[in-house]
C-alpha cells in the first residue's frame, strides 16, 4: 500500500487512467468487430458503414494515446481491404 502523499496520488491516477484506457480499448473492440461480422455477412453498404465507425473510434484510441498509430493504421488497412473485396 502505498505510504506517501505522493504515491497515493498516484495510485489515484493510474486508477482513473487505466478505467479510461479500459473503456476506450473495449470500444474500438466493438467496432472493429461489428465492422468484421458486417464485412462477412456481404452487406456492402453496411460494411463500409461499419468500417467507417471503426475508423472513428480507432483514430479517437490514437489521439487518447491508448493504441499505438501503427497499431490502428494496419487495423483500419486490413478492415478496409476487407470491405472493398466485397465489390
Amino acid at each position: 500500500m502505498a505510504n506517501h502523499v505522493s504515491a497515493i496520488k498516484r495510485n489515484r491516477q493510474t486508477i482513473k487512467r487505466t478505467a479510461r484506457n479500459q473503456a476506450i480499448r473495449s470500444n474500438v473492440r466493438t467496432t472493429v468487430k461489428k465492422a468484421r461480422v458486417a464485412v462477412e455477412a456481404g452487406d456492402k453498404t453496411a460494411a463500409q458503414d461499419a468500417v467507417l465507425a471503426a475508423q472513428k473510434t480507432l483514430d479517437k484510441a490514437v489521439t487518447k494515446g491508448v493504441l499505438h498509430r501503427k497499431n490502428a493504421s494496419r487495423r483500419l488497412a486490413r478492415l478496409a481491404r476487407q470491405a472493398a473485396a466485397l465489390s
